[in-house]
This record gives structure tokens, sequence and C-alpha cells, in this order.
């Protein structure tokens, strides 16, 4: 295979806060000119309040390659985009690209709201880099794609967001380009539009062309690429397969799996004191990112200082980020043939989540130690760890392997489904479908 990009130390700062006189007149420059040269000629370095958005990124990509370039906000994605459209002019090093480059960075860009629908295709796919007889050739596929055929000679003012995005998506993804740069654009329109935007994309990548793909879905990200960059802090700490680097994404993004104390210090009162709470793997190791199908421990250990009046009982909240419950749990007396926690001692507690429960997300838990039947909270610590889930799609999850848009609900279980057909009559069978 040839290498159609190749960037070698390619960096890029930027200066925070710019100057803070951004306009001089003659004199003030002329009376600032003698310090300069004083403090050149000395040695004398000025201080710059500056940062790397990119930096020392050698990255070579193989023609026909779908490569996802994911990370935190702020890791430097679309920093990189924007170097290799020559958005921006790299800082340091460089890069060779060996074909035509298009690029979905911002597909509301080059629209001009007086135009209509049909004389914004010819600007937008202009000023994107098609030739006239290029849009010319794909112009009933892009009307058809964003389906305003109804509103093509309406100005775009009146169009609608969703309209705007679609029509601008389409145009920029009938590009005829050997290498694609997108950028979190497959979350335009609606839930419809975007299953078709990440069918296009598919198509794209099908096509042979070279795709550099930037997004926050890891179900996308998992369906179209076959090899993932993962940046963080501006530096590539992954270039390999897809799995590991989604799962080096998630495991960093969730950094607070585990939180610890000192007896002395710990939370709780003189009855009882919380020492650790954690979130591991079925085989107990602290960990951040779950695919869909595994299994999730919550673990509690405290230490119990005198003998309680009441059986205690461990239990975790678990919330989305939005603040909502998603759900709460007890280890309580019920549960045991015998009391358990009703003496000093020191204790552990884990609580087993099943795979194929929790859908997609961060969720932040809040580690408890209570008296069951008085309700009294020995032990309380918001946010003791987070923890996310995420979905690779393989076989056995309910997504599936097939579908990737929208999955509402906090979970995903999968269960057991029955059919029957009625074969009695000619015409197509009738599927009683039941749970």
């Amino acid at each position: 295979m040839t290498a159609i990009l190749k960037t070698f130390d390619l960096g890029k700062e930027y200066l925070l806060g710019g100057s803070t006189d951004p306009y001089e007149t003659l004199r003030e420059s002329l009376k600032k000119l003698p310090k300069a040269v004083a403090s050149h000629l000395l040695g004398r370095k000025t201080q710059r309040n500056t940062f790397w958005a990119l930096k020392n990124v050698d990255v070579s990509v193989e023609t026909g390659e779908v490569v996802g370039v994911i990370g935190r906000n702020g890791a430097g994605k679309s920093t990189l985009l924007k170097l290799l459209t020559r958005v921006t002019e790299p800082t340091t090093g460089g890069f060779d690209l060996y074909g035509r480059v298009g690029s979905l960075l911002e597909v509301t860009a080059g629209f001009h709201p007086e135009l209509t629908g049909r004389e914004n295709i010819y600007l937008n796919g202009t000023i994107l880099g098609m030739k006239r007889a290029e849009i010319r050739r794909h112009f009933d596929e892009i009307v058809e794609f964003a389906g305003i055929e109804r509103h093509l000679e309406t100005p775009v003012k009146r169009y609608s967001s969703g309209m705007y995005s679609r029509l601008a998506f389409s145009v920029a993804a009938h590009l005829e380009a050997e290498i694609l740069l997108v950028d979190e654009v497959l979350a335009v329109g609606d839930a419809a539009f975007q299953q078709k935007c990440v069918g296009k994309m598919g198509d794209v990548a099908r096509s042979g062309r070279t795709v550099l793909l930037v997004s926050h879905n890891m179900n996308v990200i998992n369906k179209l690429c076959n090899r993932v960059l993962v940046l963080r802090e501006g530096e590539v700490v992954h270039d390999g397969s897809v799995q590991s680097g989604i799962d080096t994404y998630l495991c960093h993004e969730s950094e607070n799996v585990e939180s610890t104390w000192e007896l002395a210090e710990a939370p709780g009162d003189d009855l009882v004191r919380l020492t650790r709470a954690c979130v591991t793997d079925v085989g107990g190791a602290p960990c951040g990112a779950f695919d869909i199908q595994e299994g999730i421990q919550l673990e509690l250990e405290f230490t119990v200082h005198a003998t309680p009046d009441y059986p205690l009982a461990p239990n975790f909240r678990v919330f989305e980020p939005t603040g909502g419950c998603v759900f709460m749990t007890f280890d309580h007396p019920n549960h045991h043939e015998r009391p358990v926690y009703h003496r000093a001692g020191n204790y552990r507690a884990v609580c087993h989540i099943p795979g194929n429960l929790l859908a997609e997300g961060t969720y932040y838990v809040t580690a408890c130690v209570s008296t069951r039947e008085r309700r009294i909270p020995h032990v309380f610590v918001e946010n003791a760890f987070s923890f996310r889930v995420h979905d690779t799609m393989q076989p056995g999850s309910a997504r599936g392997s097939v579908y990737t848009g929208p999955f509402p609900g906090s979970f995903r279980p999968v269960l057991d489904w029955e059919h029957q057909v009625d074969q009695t009559t000619e015409t197509s069978p009738t599927c009683l479908t039941h749970s």
C-alpha cells in the first residue's frame, strides 16, 4: 500500500490571550523599540503565554484506510484537520498529501441565506472545490439525499436548522475527493437523516477513498473505521486497532474509578467509616470503561466500630450526568439467611451489575452505608467514583451489529422474544410477535 497522507513532527502552538495592545500608533511603537533591541542584545526572552494544541504528530495513512480520530474536547482533533486542510498553518513540522482533499468541517459554512437551495448547492459546491460539471452531475443525488425537493427554489433563510444542515451535509458528502476529512458532522438533522449520514460515510469508506473521521460516537467509529488515533493533550497516545483505541480513550475518560481513605480521615461517623469505594471488572481489577455486554462490580470497604442497634445495609445510588437517578440498590438483611453487618469488624460488599443492562453513557455513583429500618445514612459520599458503558456493536447486545442510531433509555436489556407465523393464508405471512 502507498501512503496518501504523511505528517512529520506536526505541531500547532497558540498564543493565549493575544496582544494586550492590539492597536498602536507609530509613536508608541518607536518608544518600545529601544527596549526591544536591548532585550534582544542581552539575550532576554519575552515571556509568552502559549499552549500546544498539537505537537509531535507523526502519522502515515495508507490509501483506502478509514481512520477514526478520537479524544476529549481540546485534545487537538479539530486542529489536526484544520492543519491538513490548510485552514491554519503549522508551527512545527509539516505533512504530505497525495490527492484531492475534501473536507466536512463546518457543514453550514459557505451558504448565503438570501439564495435559494438550488443556488446554494452551486455556491457551496464551488467553495468546497467541486467543478460545475461535477455539481451538475450530482445535483439530483444531492437534492434527493437532503430531502428538500419541495423547497429547492426557496431561500435557505426560511429553512429550518435541520433542513439547512441536511442540505449542507449532502453537498459536502458528494465531493469526489481521494481524501475526505470529516469533523463531527454525522450528528446533523433528525435520527433518520443521521442514519443516512452514517450509511453515506459507509459507502465512501467502501469506495476505496481515504477518510479521517473525528467523532465522539464510538458506535460510528467502530462501524466505519479500520484504525483509530487517540489524541490526548495534543499528542498521539494510540495508533492502532479500533477496539483497543476505544478502550484507551474511554478508560482515560473515566479517571475517578476508585476512592480510598485512611481510617482516621474516612467519611462516616463513630459507628461506620468508609475506607474504599471502587468500580471493577468481573475479575476485581479497577476499571472505568465497560463494553455493554460486560459485567460491572461496585465495591465498598468499610469498618464498623461498634455493634449497631440495627443491621447495616451498604447501598449504591447510580446517577446520569444530568443528575437523574438511574437506580438505587441495597444489600439489606433480607438478602441473607443470617445477619451479616451486625457487629464490629471490617467488611467488603460487592454489587454485581450484569452485562446487557445499562445503556451507553457515563454513570456517577454515590456510596452509602445505612441502617435499613431507620434509614439513617452513616456514610454518604456523593460521586465516589464513575464509569462509562459503551457499545462496540458486537453480536449479542440489544443494539445488534447494524443499527447505529439513537437508542433512548437508561437501560438496554436483551429480552427474550417469541414469534408465531400464520402460514394458513396464501398472502404474505402475518408475524405475531410478543415478549
